[in-house]
């Protein structure tokens, strides 16, 4: 399967969301939607890793699924703001290449 660009995954949610009347929500409901989301994937972790079994009446849900999910919402944010998620991820990398390059023991090679 051929790797989408994350130029790729934004216009695929702008297409799909430019379908409907209602577009884009606002900011604030969205992160809202991320809130959820990451709550929802939290719980996951939590049934795989952690100490809470799900109950017998719970669906099964994958973490993979739901990273999805918060993908998909945090796309839509940076879409209905205007921001270039790759331009967003380049900067945050040079701020640890940088500003964090010495925080943690680096891997002798």
């Amino acid at each position: 399967m051929e790797q989408k660009k994350m130029k790729d995954l934004q216009r695929e949610v702008d297409e799909y969301i430019s379908g409907f009347k209602e577009g884009y929500f606002s900011p604030l409901a969205m992160m809202a939607r991320i809130t959820e989301e990451v709550g929802e994937l939290a719980r996951e972790i939590n049934h795989y890793y952690g100490e809470k079994p799900k109950k017998a009446s719970e669906t099964e849900k994958a973490i993979e699924e739901e990273l999805g999910d918060v993908l998909f919402v945090l796309i839509c944010l940076a879409n209905s703001l205007n921001i270039d998620l790759e331009t967003a991820h380049d900067i945050v990398m040079k701020k640890f290449k940088t500003r964090d390059k010495d925080r943690w023991t680096k891997i002798e090679e």
